[in-house]
C-alpha cells in the first residue's frame, strides 16, 4: 500500500500562503493575533471531531495537536483558505481539499483515516454537511430520471477504469472469502455461488435480478445453475459489457440483459435477487420496491437482497454523496424491513459480511494504487486522489464497524420449503442438487 508522503521541513510549505511576521511591534502583534486565531480554530475543530491522535501543521509552520499520546500521522494544511474550509465542515471539505492537494497526509494514509474515524463522536458521523447540501440532495433523489443521472455519474465513467482494479469478472460488490488468504478472483466466485446457494436455485427456474452490474451473477446463475435470468440495469456501459459477455459465452438464450429501471420489472419469477443496488434506491422508495418484488414473485417465490448497510439510520457522508455516489443511501436493518413487512414477506436469514467487504476493499485499493498513474492519465490527478480517498475511506468504515454488509434472504410467508439448518450453504456441490452444478 503506497503511503502519502510529504517532505518534513521547518520552512513554510510551498503552494499556499507563507506567513513571515514583518518587522515592527504593531505588525508582530497582528501576526501573533493571527497565529492565536488559527490555533483556536484548529483546537476547536480537533475537539469537535474527538481529538484524534494526529498533528496538524500549517503553511506557516504552526503545529497543533490536542492528543497527548503517540501521533499516527501529520496533516499538512497548505493555505489559509483550506484551513477555513476544513474548520467550517471537515466531513465535506476534507475530501475536496485532499483531492486538490491543498492538504496532505504525512504518514500512513489508512492509519490516519482510521484514527480520525474512530475518534469522531457517533452523533457527528454523516451529519456535518447535510444541511449545507440539502438542496443538492433533493435534486439527486432516486426518481426515475434522477436514478439514471446518479447511476451514470458513478458507473458510466468507463469500463477501462474499473478493469484496472476489479477482478476478471468485473464484480463491483463485496466478495466472500472462504479463507482470509483467498485471492480476489476466488472470493468473488465464492460470493456468486454463496448467493446462488442461498436462493436454492433449481434448473429450469426463472430469476429476475435488479441491478446486475457487469453481469457476472446473472451469467453465473445461468451457466452453473441452469436457470433463465432477466437482469435489469440502467447503466449503459455495464449493460453493453454484459451483453457482449453473454454472447461470447453462448448464454444469450438464457440471460436477457434489460436496460431499464427496477420499477419497470415485468413477469413472474421463482426468485428475486439484488446485489449492490439497494444503496441506490433510497428509503423513500422501499415501499415501491417491495411492491415490485411482490408482483414479480410466484407463490413459491423467494429472494435475496445484498446491500451495504448501517447500524442506525443516517445520511451518506456529504463529500461522497456530492463527488462519488450521488443519491446513495445505505439502510439500517430496520429500514430494510419497510421492503418486507407491508407485503408479508418472511425474513429467513440475515448475514453480515462486513469484514469480507473490508478485505475486498484491501484488494481493490492495492490494485488501484498499482495503477494510479494510469488513472491519472485517463482523468487527472484530482480524480485519482478522490477515488483513492473513496476506496480508502470505505475500507476504514467497514473495518471500524461504521458500515455493514447485509445479505437478507426472504420468502413468501406460507412458503415452507426452507432448509432445516444452514448446512446446505457449505456442503460440497453435487450435480443437479439445489446447491448447483459446479
Amino acid at each position: 500500500m503506497r503511503q502519502e508522503r510529504t517532505e518534513p521541513s521547518g520552512k513554510p510549505i510551498s503552494g499556499g500562503l507563507n506567513y513571515s511576521p514583518p518587522p515592527g511591534l504593531q505588525q508582530r502583534s497582528l501576526g501573533n493575533m493571527l497565529l492565536a486565531t488559527e490555533k483556536l480554530l484548529l483546537t476547536r475543530m480537533l475537539r469537535a471531531i474527538g481529538d484524534p491522535p494526529v498533528q496538524i501543521v500549517l503553511w506557516n509552520g504552526l503545529e497543533i495537536s490536542n492528543h497527548e499520546g503517540k501521533k499516527v500521522a501529520r496533516l499538512i494544511i497548505r493555505d489559509h483558505g483550506a484551513l477555513l474550509k476544513l474548520v467550517t465542515d471537515p466531513e465535506l471539505y476534507f475530501g475536496e481539499l485532499y483531492s486538490s492537494q491543498r492538504i496532505e497526509v504525512q504518514g500512513n494514509f489508512l492509519d490516519f483515516l482510521e484514527a480520525a474515524y474512530r475518534a469522531l463522536p457517533l452523533t457527528r458521523r454523516g451529519n456535518f454537511g447535510k444541511k449545507l447540501l440539502s438542496p443538492l440532495h433533493d435534486a439527486r433523489r432516486n426518481t426515475l430520471p434522477g436514478s439514471r443521472r446518479n447511476i451514470h455519474h458513478h458507473y458510466d465513467i468507463g469500463n477501462d477504469f474499473y478493469r484496472l482494479w476489479l477482478d476478471e469478472r468485473m464484480v463491483y460488490t463485496c466478495a466472500y472469502f472462504p479463507s482470509p488468504h483467498a485471492s480476489l478472483e476466488d472470493a468473488q466466485l465464492a460470493k456468486l455461488d454463496h448467493v446462488c446457494r442461498k436462493l436454492r436455485l433449481q434448473p429450469g427456474e426463472q430469476v429476475v435480478e435488479a441491478g446486475c452490474g457487469w453481469g457476472a451473477l446473472a451469467l453465473h446463475m445461468a451457466k452453473h445453475y441452469g436457470v433463465t435470468v432477466a437482469a435489469y440495469n440502467i447503466s449503459t456501459e455495464q449493460i453493453t459489457f454484459a451483453r457482449q459477455r453473454a454472447h461470447a459465452e453462448g448464454l444469450d438464450g438464457q440471460v436477457e440483459f434489460i436496460e431499464d429501471d427496477y420499477r419497470n420489472v415485468r413477469g413472474e419469477f421463482d426468485a428475486f435477487v439484488s446485489v449492490g443496488m439497494l444503496e441506490h434506491v433510497g428509503t423513500d422508495n422501499y415501499l415501491e420496491l417491495g411492491a415490485v418484488i411482490d408482483r414479480s414473485l410466484k407463490d413459491n417465490g423467494r429472494g435475496l437482497i445484498h446491500t451495504i448497510g448501517l447500524n442506525y439510520p443516517r445520511p451518506m457522508d456529504a463529500w461522497t454523496e456530492r463527488n462519488i455516489f450521488p443519491g446513495a443511501c445505505p439502510p439500517s436493518l430496520a429500514q430494510m424491513m419497510q421492503i418486507f413487512e407491508p407485503f408479508d414477506f418472511s425474513v429467513l436469514d440475515v448475514e453480515n459480511l462486513r469484514l469480507h467487504y473490508a478485505r475486498t476493499l484491501e484488494h481493490w485499493l492495492q490494485r488501484y494504487e498499482n495503477n494510479i498513474e494510469h488513472v491519472t492519465e485517463m482523468f487527472d490527478a484530482k480524480f485519482a486522489r478522490a477515488w483513492r480517498l473513496y476506496l480508502a475511506g470505505s475500507l476504514t468504515a467497514f473495518k471500524a464497524g461504521g458500515m455493514q454488509l447485509f445479505q437478507v434472504s426472504f420468502a413468501r410467508a406460507d412458503q415452507n420449503q426452507i432448509p432445516w439448518t444452514r448446512q446446505y450453504l457449505y456442503e460440497p456441490a453435487t450435480p443437479g442438487g439445489s446447491n448447483g452444478k459446479l
